[in-house]
């Protein structure tokens, strides 16, 4: 297939252009998502070419999206809900986490809630406290529940087509300063499966392995060590969260010997934990030369300064000074 550059946010536009074209079912609704085109602009022209019925401007209520959303997967339809802010998904996690995430299961199985919840996340765009939060964790603790982060176009689009044919709810988190970065995507048709993870560079002496906007930081810093240093580094993008792909990693860090894994979330009780003990219990654990070691956001609120904003979250010079530390 023939590809051309197109944005992070162009990619989300046309995965759901697609499936709402193949499938009448598939309807979306959030916040300012029609005329106005939503708050990151991604939905742009969709309301002219779908209507308002398939394209639904909501009132400024999270648990009435939520909620919607879930009794509409229950009755039948595809949604997608757009929240403004990942933030804001607190203010419906009980229609999530006790409502979308655990229907399936008590009635046997007998209902699916094939839902997609997207949401812009992460710090970087001055929004302060309260609007750029990264929060993956709160969701993958939740049985019944499926996350995706995607760190590229290709992959975006390609994940974004499954989560909206996936028979159950998919948090769907998309990182903010990702939108207007272009990639390659290929103009035909294709999806990627849910709980595939990616090699993004291969190397030998290290794994890092991360996740949403951090991983275009990483794979610049295994560049730039690579010429400096003459480190060898491998970088995976796990993609999906829940279900995750615990071989890809298994097999990275027994080939390499040292893992690192880097998000942007805070440290305490981040995803990266749940990893670090995935490595420390499987057999690559005897493989490792030293310690497991984790990079992530300072346990603090994101600042409004834009300086403290930068240094709340893992910059490339924290990350290659931690390279340079494990690789001793």
């Amino acid at each position: 297939m023939s590809a051309r550059e197109i944005t992070y946010a162009e990619a989300i536009r046309e995965a759901m252009c697609e499936e709402m074209r193949r499938d009448s079912s598939v309807f979306f609704m959030g916040e300012d998502i029609g005329i106005y085109g939503g708050a990151f602009g991604v939905s742009v022209g969709m309301v002219e070419e779908f209507g308002e019925e398939r394209v639904r401007d909501t009132p400024i209520s999270e648990a009435a999206i939520i909620g919607a959303a879930t009794g509409a997967a229950a009755s039948g339809s595809r949604p997608i809900a757009e929240i403004q802010f990942s933030d804001f998904i607190g203010i419906g996690m009980d229609q999530l986490g006790n409502q979308a995430a655990k229907m399936r299961y008590m009635f046997g199985g007998r209902v699916e809630v094939p839902m997609v919840l997207r949401a812009p996340t992460g710090s970087g765009t001055g929004a302060a406290a309260q609007h750029s939060q990264s929060q993956e964790a709160w969701y993958c603790h939740i049985p019944g529940l499926k996350v995706v982060m995607p760190s590229t176009p290709y992959d975006a689009k390609g994940l974004l087509k499954s989560a909206i044919r996936d028979s159950n709810p998919v948090v769907f988190l998309e990182p903010k300063l990702l939108y207007r970065k272009a990639g390659p995507v290929p103009e035909g048709e294709y999806t990627i499966p849910l709980g595939r993870g990616d090699v993004k560079r291969e190397g030998c002496d290290l794994t890092i392995i991360s996740w949403g906007r951090m991983v275009p930081m990483v794979l610049e810093s295994a560049e730039k060590l690579a010429q400096s240093d003459g480190f060898s580094i491998e970088v995976i993008d796990p993609r999906t969260l829940v279900p995750l792909d615990k071989q890809l990693i298994v097999d990275s860090v027994k080939k390499t010997g040292r893992a690192m894994i880097v998000h942007e979330a805070v440290l305490r009780a981040g995803y990266g934990g749940e990893i670090a003990a995935l490595i420390a219990d499987s057999e690559a654990f005897f493989y490792l030369d030293a310690p497991i070691r984790r990079v992530a956001g300072l346990d603090v609120p994101i600042p409004y300064n834009p300086n403290l904003e930068r240094n709340a979250v893992p910059t490339p010079e924290r990350i290659e000074s931690n390279i340079r530390e494990l690789m001793q």
